[in-house]
């Protein structure tokens, strides 16, 4: 007899509901898949978004004047600012040795340097290594010649102002000693300005004159925004800008630490006086 054939088995709905799912879980995977492609590229934009941005406003931004146009007004390797006559240097160790002969030739350029000041000591007991050559050769050549005293909030005023007195010997026809204040060393506002204030009181006791008062743009607002310190002659420091945005009485600005001068081979901060050479000579010492 012939075996009669078997009737092939239909898939169950059990069969198909088991499969269900893995069809269902493939979806989700693929969809998982493609958001965190999204994701990923999202935040890689972001990232990259958060990163230019810091990078401009943190190293491009402040520089990005130096790279500006100059129209006609270029000296010393940068655009000289406008309408200021009287223009000057400040210099340290970090000049290394400088050719006073070559740096006199910058008197036969449409802005010659008037004017030199000179760091001649930190703290309670660093002495710059290079003053007291450099002292005596910018008088020597005919440059109107100042000292400045870098501050250290951290070192009794006192021992700072009796350290620069010692050091410095200012004659008739120099311009008064300057303070350079740049750190607050987590002192507090009041602490910083009652040690700057002693330090100011003894040295113009001692010379007879009031001293030239050194710091930022952004540090004076911050931390010497004071009206016993607008009566000091202010040598305010405001880097690539067209102009000094200060509101108040200033008498000399740095206005580049990048500047190319004969006899130094290294970069040098350059200055203006705000006033013609005649009020300079009035702020000398007599």
């Amino acid at each position: 007899m012939t075996t009669p054939r078997k009737p092939t088995p239909r898939k169950t709905s059990a069969t198909a509901s088991r499969r269900s799912p893995r069809k269902t879980t493939k979806k989700k995977s693929t969809h998982s898949t493609t958001m965190s492609v999204w994701l990923r590229n999202v935040l890689a934009i972001v990232i990259i978004v958060l990163f230019s941005t810091t990078f401009y406003y943190f190293f491009i931004r402040p520089y990005a004047y130096r790279w500006k146009p100059c129209y006609g007004l270029k000296a010393y390797g940068i655009c000289v600012p406008c309408c200021y006559e009287v223009h000057g240097i400040d210099i340290s160790h970090y000049q290394g040795d400088i050719d006073w002969v070559r740096l006199t030739q910058s008197r036969l350029t449409d802005f010659p340097i008037e004017f030199v000041f000179m760091k001649a000591t930190e703290g309670g007991d660093h002495g710059d290594d290079t003053f007291a050559r450099n002292f005596s050769e910018a008088g020597k050549h005919g440059f109107i010649r100042g000292a400045y005293h870098f501050f250290s909030p951290n070192t009794d005023p006192l021992k700072q102002a009796d350290f620069f007195i010692r050091t410095v010997k200012l004659a008739p026809g120099d311009l008064p000693p300057v303070l350079d204040v740049e750190v607050t060393g987590k002192k507090t506002v009041q602490e910083l300005q009652q040690n700057i204030k002693r330090w100011l009181d003894t040295v113009e006791a001692y010379y007879g004159v009031k001293p030239i008062l050194y710091t930022s743009y952004k540090f004076k607002t911050r931390y010497l925004n004071d009206s016993i310190f607008d009566a000091y002659p202010y040598w305010i420091a405001h880097y690539y800008v067209d102009s000094v945005k200060y509101e108040g009485k200033w008498h000399f600005w740095q206005h580049t630490d990048v500047g190319s001068v004969p006899g130094i081979e290294e970069d040098v901060d350059l200055n203006v006086f705000n006033g013609p050479l005649e009020e300079l000579k009035k702020m000398m010492i007599k």
